[in-house]
């Protein structure tokens, strides 16, 4: 299981938090999401042999979000 961490320009409501959650939960091979609404982070867990963190980056732009950074560990 693989882990990526994205900063995103800040999150004006927590309606974002869900949006981003929810879409990112129901993507294949992603194990959890969790978006930090305060430090205007995302985590996430996921099966690399099903997706990657670049994939994850650009669910989250087509959401109309801007990723600032992100990291995998």
């Amino acid at each position: 299981m693989a882990r990526a961490e994205f900063i995103l320009e800040p999150l004006t409501c927590p309606t974002c938090v869900k949006k981003i959650e929810s879409t990112l939960a129901k993507a294949k091979g992603v194990e959890s999401a969790k978006v930090l609404f305060n430090s205007n982070k995302v985590k996430t867990e996921f099966d690399e042999a099903i997706t990657n963190s670049e994939k994850l980056k650009l669910t989250i732009e087509n959401l109309g979000y801007s990723v600032l950074s992100s990291k995998e560990s």
